[in-house]
């Protein structure tokens, strides 16, 4: 998130409310406008200050219309009521809030079926506030159990882990190999492949290397990662060298598309070496923001020095988390979508959601200015780029204008190795309707005749124009 800077200069200004803001007397509500970066001297009517900051939020864009985030724009109206009645209820009180931990406890259940877990009842879990706690939650887990495996040379000066990922990993592995001391050692893209190659990964693998990550989903084009293979080739480098190195799999995204809709992919609990996974509840697991889960195979995977107990009831509630207070909210919410849903619920709606991106996907070939990277037959999601013959305008002018229109649609360029290309990448969700998709294809194709009259691309810094991926 950014990090907001203070006032630059005084803090003052005009009257400037409305008087009808005021709820008996009209003139009442003609007071001197509250200030922005300093507290106000006295209160102010609930309807003003709801009216106030109501009419600077209309400036932000439309959720619906944000092909940019992975993130759920669209709930029942029901999941709002639930979610409205459990913002109170803080989800570190077990001992208060029973029923509440007793639906996460569910949910945690059912996601280690989801994933195939050997023994569902004997996988650990926990909710998090999203897929970046929940993967430092994994991390950590990795760097602990390496640590108490090398306890006779670590901790030394001379001995340092290290994670080996994809260069087209989510920022908070970066965060996370910085925060926890750990090298990053990242498989770089190649040509036409934009996430991690199996046997590249287990090159950079030595006896520090507390595990690989694999991405179910890569964010940058949508992409699933080959995990068997991954643990396929992890296997061969055991068989050679006597080197155990485990794999957490970030299925942000993909673990709540992969199990409907590509049943027979195997990269879950199904392969012994994956021995934790996460998702994000609040992207295709169809909840609002924010909510993770984070899950290991079974209590070895998890070392029990990084579990905190609460005893509830009598009972014992064992917690994981790098937050302490938090609403149960979400938790909730993402209960009442499992029930809600139900595997062929969600089949139903994924499968639905991909079918857009495919007909959106060849709808954007078949313009002739862009070339596909990648079509939404794995996440939902696909990548474009101009094509070569294209010179008159780039992707981030396409992005610009798309914006005019309402349309929110990243363009960046990839990481090191194809720094040289550059695309637009569009997200659908559900609640991106085909009637919507037809209308943003429709504004595109109204775009393209003044694009192609431009005598060049007029976006002249590409860094600053370059939408945040993630």
């Amino acid at each position: 998130m950014p990090l907001h800077k203070g006032p630059q200069g005084p803090d003052e200004r005009p009257l400037s409310v409305n008087p009808f803001y005021g709820e008996a007397n009209p003139v009442g509500g003609m007071t001197q406008a509250p200030p922005k970066h300093r507290l106000p001297d006295a209160p102010m009517s609930p309807s003003t200050a709801y009216q106030l900051v109501h009419d600077e939020l209309m400036l932000d864009g439309n959720s619906r219309l944000n092909l940019a985030t992975f993130v759920t724009t669209w709930m029942e109206p029901q999941a709002g009521v639930l979610m409205g009645e459990c913002r109170d209820k803080n989800m570190i009180d077990k001992d208060e809030y029973p029923r509440t931990a007793e639906l996460e406890r569910r949910c945690v259940a059912m996601l280690a079926d989801l994933w195939n877990a050997p023994d569902p009842a004997a996988a650990v879990g926990c909710s998090t506030t999203g897929s970046s706690e929940a993967c430092m939650l994994a991390g950590m887990a990795l760097k602990r159990r390496w640590a108490q495996r090398n306890a006779d040379r670590y901790p030394a000066h001379d001995v340092r882990p290290n994670l080996v990922m994809g260069v087209n990993v989510q920022v908070c592995w970066d965060k996370f190999c910085n925060f926890w001391e750990v090298e990053a050692r990242q498989v770089p893209m190649e040509g036409d492949r934009f996430h991690l190659d199996p046997q590249a990964a287990a090159a950079l693998c030595d006896e520090n290397t507390i595990g690989v990550v694999g991405v179910l989903g890569s964010t940058f084009d949508g992409s699933y990662e080959p995990v068997a293979e991954l643990c396929s080739a992890l296997d061969a480098l055991q068989e050679r060298t006597g080197l155990d190195v485990p794999v957490h799999v970030d299925g942000a995204s993909g673990a709540m598309v992969a199990p409907f809709l590509d049943e027979d992919l195997v990269w879950d609990f199904r392969l012994p070496r994956v021995v934790s996974v996460n998702t994000s509840g609040h992207k295709y697991g169809l909840v609002y923001p924010g909510v993770g889960w984070a899950l290991w195979r079974d209590r070895a995977s998890l070392p029990e020095e990084l579990v905190f107990r609460v005893n509830y009831l009598g009972g014992d509630m064992p917690t994981f988390a790098l937050n302490f207070s938090r609403p149960g909210a979400q938790v909730v919410a993402q209960y009442y979508t499992f029930l809600r849903l139900g595997r062929e619920g969600y089949r139903a709606v994924q499968q639905t959601t991909r079918d857009v991106a495919l007909r959106i996907a060849d709808r954007v070939a078949d313009f002739g200015d862009f070339q596909l990277l990648t079509r939404g037959d794995e996440l939902p999601v696909f990548a474009f780029t101009t094509r070569p013959e294209v010179t008159a305008y780039d992707v981030f002018d396409v992005s610009r204008r798309l914006r005019e229109k309402g349309w929110l649609v990243p363009a960046y360029t990839f990481p090191a190795n194809r720094e040289d290309l550059s695309v637009l990448r569009v997200v659908c969700r559900n609640g991106f309707s085909e009637d919507l998709a037809d209308l943003f294809v429709e504004d595109l194709g109204l775009l393209l005749p003044e694009l192609r009259r431009q005598p060049r691309p007029l976006t002249q810094d590409k860094g600053a124009a370059t939408g945040f991926h993630h």
